[in-house]
């Protein structure tokens, strides 16, 4: 399981013009998910991100996670990040699990955010989607359940 985790003052997602997800501050989380991945790398991927120390402290060092802070999370499915651009000039999504694994796991990912705690706000599984966000930092990383 794959994301990228952007800090946001705010961020939004839209579908067909209309707002699905929004928040105030907190993170904005693309999450891919491959074939092999189970309710473990959820399980991973929540905890870590819950609990990464990417904000600032009264001293601006990152010392606060999201937890700590009250920030939001915008859960939005990517299975793009699981393209493969090695070969050619057309991604290959062989990697990116089937829909159904996919969005059974996306789920699970975001109830465990949600049992820590955190307001989680979503776009549409498998939708074609608008995602704004105000980056702060920036911060952008990159996590992987099995790195």
């Amino acid at each position: 399981m794959r994301a990228v985790v952007q800090r946001s003052k705010e961020a939004s997602v839209t579908v067909e013009g209309e707002v699905k997800g929004a928040i105030s501050s907190g993170l904005v989380i693309l999450l891919g998910v491959t074939h092999e991945d189970t309710e473990k790398d959820a399980a991973f991927l929540a905890e870590k991100i819950a609990n990464l120390r990417i904000y600032e402290d009264e001293a601006g060092k990152m010392n606060l996670s999201l937890l700590e802070v009250g920030g939001e999370v915008l859960s939005v499915s990517q299975f793009t990040l699981y393209g493969d651009c090695r070969k050619g000039r057309r991604p290959n999504f062989m990697a990116a699990a089937r829909p159904e694994h996919a969005n059974e796991l996306y789920e699970v990912f975001n109830r465990l955010l949600r049992e820590k705690g955190i307001k989680v706000e979503t776009g549409i599984f498998g939708a074609m989607m608008d995602v704004s966000l105000v980056n702060d930092g920036p911060v952008t990383l990159i996590l992987d359940s099995r790195a």
